[in-house]
C-alpha cells in the first residue's frame, strides 16, 4: 500500500518522535558587523539581544541546511524513512520548483510526497499543521518536517535594521502516527493571518506582482524589508493572544506552563510577550543571543538545542508561539516527549 492510499484512521495524532538542528559553521559577531555598519555592539545587544549569529558561506543554499537538520532528526527518531517531507522556508533554493523534493531526494526519500510551506517566521507551526493533517488523514504514518532559512541571502548587507538581526539555520522534527494522549502528541494548533498588513514584512520584487507591473525593480526591492515599530506591536499582540488561546484549548492554565518557546524575533518582543503572559524568566527558553533570528527555523532550532542542553525535559508542558510575515501567527501546546536529539 503506497503512502497516498492508506485509509484514514480515527483518533490518529501526530507525535514528535525525533528532533535535529543545524547551523552553518561561519559565525559573525557584533564586532564584525560594526566594521561595515554604522552601529555598535551595545546598540545591537540592547535592541535585539544578539551577540553572535551563524551565516551561510558562498554557495550554500537553504536545502543544504535542511538536509543536514533532516538527517539528524531522522537519526534521532531511529530510522532513515519517512512517508512525506514538508519544508517550511522563506528562502527556497529557487522560485520554481519547490525545494522540499530536492531535500527528500538527497535524504534518500525519492518518490514520497514533498512540498514547501511559506509562512515566514510562523512556518514551523504552519508546517506542523500540514504534517499533522497528513497523519490524521491517513496519508502518511511518518512525516519529516524541516524548517530552514538562509535569511542572510535576502537581507541587504548595508541595512543595519535587518542585517544585525537575521541569520541562517535549520531545525527538523519527525512526526509519527500515535495516540492523542501520548507525550509529544501535537496539541490544538491556533493559527491566524492578516493579509491586509502584508506590507509590514515583505520582499517587494521578484514575484508576479512586480514582474507583471512592467516597472523595473529598484535594487533595494530585492531585499527583505520590515517596518519595525508596527511589526513589534502586531507581534506582541498576536503571539500573546494565540498563546492564551492555545493554553485554553489544551485545558491548561498559564501558571502550569513549564517552558515557553517563542519565535526568536528579538529580545524585546520575547520579553514583552512572556511578561504579558506572566511567565517568569526561569520558564522562558531562548537562544537568540548566539543564533539570531533564523526565521522559520527559529522554533525547532530552539527546541532541539534546549533538549540537548537539558533546559527542556521529558513530560514538561511546553507552549510554542510564533509571528511572521503574511501577517501570520500561531501557537500550540504539548507535553514534551523523550527524545535523543542530534
Amino acid at each position: 500500500m503506497t503512502a497516498l492510499s492508506r485509509p484514514p484512521a480515527a483518533g490518529r495524532a501526530a507525535v514528535i518522535a525525533g528532533i535535529g538542528s543545524y547551523v552553518p559553521p561561519n559565525v559573525v559577531t557584533n564586532e564584525d558587523l560594526t566594521r561595515r555598519l554604522d552601529t555598535s555592539d551595545e546598540w545591537i545587544r540592547s535592541r535585539t539581544g544578539i551577540v553572535t549569529r551563524h551565516v551561510v558561506s558562498p554557495g550554500t543554499a537553504t536545502s543544504d541546511l535542511a538536509v543536514e537538520a533532516g538527517r539528524r532528526a531522522l537519526k534521532s527518531a531511529g530510522g532513515e524513512d519517512a512517508d512525506a517531507v514538508v519544508l517550511a522556508t522563506t528562502t527556497p533554493d529557487h522560485t520554481c520548483p519547490a525545494t522540499a523534493p530536492a531535500v527528500a531526494a538527497r535524504l534518500g526519500l525519492t518518490g514520497v510526497p514533498a512540498f514547501d510551506v511559506a509562512a515566514v517566521c510562523t512556518g514551523f507551526l504552519y508546517g506542523l499543521a500540514s504534517a499533522s493533517g497528513l497523519i490524521a488523514a491517513g496519508i502518511a504514518d511518518r512525516v519529516l518536517l524541516v524548517a530552514a532559512d538562509a535569511f542572510t541571502t535576502i537581507i541587504d548587507p548595508g541595512d543595519r535594521t535587518t542585517a544585525v538581526i537575521f541569520a541562517d539555520g535549520a531545525g527538523a522534527v519527525v512526526l509519527r502516527a500515535g495516540d492523542p494522549g501520548e507525550l509529544g502528541a501535537v496539541g490544538p494548533l491556533v493559527l491566524g493571518s492578516d493579509g491586509g498588513r502584508s506590507d509590514l514584512i515583505e520582499v517587494p520584487a521578484g514575484g508576479s506582482r512586480q514582474r507583471s507591473s512592467g516597472r523595473a525593480a529598484r535594487p533595494e526591492d530585492h531585499y527583505f524589508q520590515m517596518q519595525g515599530r508596527d511589526t513589534y506591536r502586531h507581534a506582541v499582540e498576536r503571539m500573546t493572544a494565540a498563546s492564551v488561546e492555545a493554553v485554553r484549548r489544551r485545558g491548561w492554565t498559564m501558571d502550569g506552563v513549564d517552558r515557553f518557546a517563542a519565535h526568536q524575533a528579538n529580545a524585546r518582543i520575547l520579553a514583552a510577550v512572556a511578561d504579558r503572559l506572566e511567565i517568569p524568566d526561569k520558564r522562558r527558553l531562548s537562544n537568540i543571543e548566539h543564533v539570531g533570528n533564523t526565521g522559520g527555523a527559529s522554533l525547532p532550532l530552539l527546541l532541539s538545542q534546549a533538549t540537548q542542553d537539558g533546559r527542556l525535559t521529558t513530560g514538561q508542558k511546553v507552549l510554542l508561539s510564533a509571528f511572521g510575515g503574511g501577517l501570520a501567527w500561531g501557537a500550540t501546546a504539548l507535553h514534551w516527549p523523550e527524545l535523543d536529539p542530534f
